[in-house]
């Protein structure tokens, strides 16, 4: 029987990020592809994030990014060790703390939301790594030890780097440790394609479109790719199988070390009754307050079991109708009753179900502002979602928020109430470990603290690697043989594909005839590159 996985998350603070910087930088120098996940401050208006244009949807990720902040940065470096089982990978998990040295607003939705998961803002304000937005002051990007320093590394680097749902990750990426965002999207994706030559990857829709799984925000993605990889490996399917490894931490790293149980994935005895909100998006406005069950566990298993119910009918009716019957027109056909996928939703839509459908989430609850600053699916989520940015993705701008500078002496109560569970979508899934109900469940803090960004990365890490498997073996049965491996291209059909909310077609990262690189990220390049590409 499968035992449950242990992730050891490294923290990095301000007082160790000089000790730990030879380490980080070998992982990634050394790694086969890196895995990036962000909490941050804020995001400023959600409708705006997803206006029907895409330019204009560009233009609300750039406000929010030379407004709010960076709080902390998750990153997995995964290596492909060669001399083991094929698929097997070193992971090694960074959690930085970061604290930016400018004004930026931060907002309180968002602070409510980082607190009942756990994060100290005491201690990030206390020990978080410095740092400076936009174009270079003082310090050169390229030299010394400061996190613009480490960005630079994972230029340089060129490593494919994955995100999950990662739009506004990149942009935020971009702002705080490259140069100023360009005023165009199209410049923006022009700069993207040179900074990562190796590509960039967004499990996000990897999920939806590549493993066409019934639901695709984080942890169901991750505990769905680990159940189905553990399957295969103890039936003896053929193909191979993704193996992790960590490092053996000891002496004083062990005491930087944060470690993260995933359990494995079972049926529980007892509750049946699923919310079909979280179970399509995520996140239930109701959180802890719904009668339903949030157990990813459990909602896995029984949209496994209606994709099987599914399947046999659609056998039957094929064999009534002499073969004719066309299989299911939806990629999604397979997904349980009332049970939408992020592409399908958006905003009004879903803010009409959940005032019409109050069987999936009673009104026995804390009431909904009329700003819809609680309310959110997943197609609302946009980065929060799933790709772990942490925040809560609200309704909120300038005028509902708090300039913070981190001179002055604020100080936040950070403890997290007992019967807090996590809640908020994708990123800010339930908490992992927790499939008690009741007393046990409120007894239980929120145990992942500020290694929630790390910990996302080692799941989006995951989710890729297994998908490169799934891939891999799909090509090798349809050919009968071994595929030879493309080490350029993890996966061809989703390399610089970054999943848009609301959309069916992604974001294409390319460098096209009719766009320039901006003169920030040519300087830049110079720089890096030190002359060359």
């Amino acid at each position: 029987m499968e035992s449950p996985m242990v992730v050891p998350v490294i923290d990095v603070q301000n007082e160790t990020f000089k000790e730990l910087w030879p380490a980080m930088v070998v992982a990634i120098k050394t790694s086969s592809f890196v895995a990036l996940d962000t909490e941050l401050s804020g995001l400023g208006n959600r409708k705006s994030l997803l206006a029907e244009s895409i330019e204009d949807r560009y233009k609300a990720i750039c406000h929010a990014a030379r407004s709010r902040s960076i709080l902390s940065l998750g990153i997995a470096c995964y290596k492909k060790l060669d001399l083991k089982a094929a698929d097997t990978y070193l992971v090694q998990v960074y959690n930085l703390t970061l604290l930016c040295s400018e004004e930026y607003i931060i907002e309180p939705q968002s602070v409510k939301f980082l607190v009942q998961h756990g994060f100290d803002f005491n201690k990030q304000y206390a020990h978080g790594i410095p740092y400076c937005k936009g174009n270079n002051k003082g310090a050169s990007d390229h030299q010394g030890v400061h996190i613009r320093a480490l960005f630079t590394e994972l230029l340089r680097a060129r490593k494919p780097l994955v995100f999950h749902n990662g739009l506004i990750d990149m942009a935020f990426l971009y702002q705080s440790f490259y140069a100023h965002l360009p005023e165009r999207l199209t410049t923006f994706t022009a700069d993207l394609s040179e900074m990562f030559p190796a590509g960039l990857y967004d499990t996000k829709y990897i999920t939806e479109f590549e493993l066409r799984f019934s639901a695709s925000y984080l942890e169901y993605a991750y505990k769905k790719c680990k159940l189905d990889n553990s399957r295969s490996l103890t039936s003896g399917g053929s193909g191979n199988h993704v193996h992790v490894e960590f490092c053996h931490y000891a002496g004083q790293m062990s005491s930087y070390v944060d470690y993260r149980v995933c359990p494995v994935v079972e049926s529980h005895e007892g509750q049946t009754d699923i919310c079909q909100r979280f179970s399509a998006f995520g996140w239930c406005p109701n959180g802890t307050q719904c009668p339903l069950s949030h157990d990813t566990d459990l909602i896995i298993l029984q949209d496994e079991k209606h994709v099987d119910n599914k399947r046999k009918k659609r056998k039957r009716q094929k064999k009534r109708d002499g073969g004719d019957a066309a299989e299911g027109s939806s990629i999604f056909d397979g997904a349980p009753k009332n049970k939408k996928t992020h592409m399908e939703v958006d905003q009004e839509e879903t803010d009409d179900q959940q005032k019409a459908t109050p069987d999936m989430c009673p009104e026995n609850v804390p009431p909904v502002d009329s700003n819809g600053n609680t309310q959110q699916s997943e197609g609302e989520r946009m980065n929060t979602e799933s790709k772990g940015n942490g925040v809560c993705e609200d309704n909120t701008d300038s005028r509902n928020s708090v300039k913070i500078a981190p001179t002055d002496e604020t100080k936040m109560k950070t403890n997290t109430d007992d019967s807090v569970e996590r809640t908020a979508a994708d990123r800010g899934q339930e908490k992992f470990s927790d499939h008690s109900t009741g007393t046990d469940a409120q007894k239980k803090k929120a145990d992942s603290g500020t290694h929630r960004a790390g910990f996302d990365a080692f799941m989006t890490g995951y989710i890729f690697a297994y998908s490169h498997t799934f891939v891999k073996n799909k090509e090798a049965a349809a050919v009968k043989e071994d595929c030879k491996e493309d080490e350029q291209s993890w996966l061809p059909s989703c390399v610089n594909k970054v999943y848009l909310s609301g959309k069916a077609a992604p974001l294409n990262v390319v460098k096209s005839t009719f766009s320039k690189s901006s003169k920030a990220h040519m300087q830049k390049m110079g720089v890096v590159w030190g002359g060359t590409k």
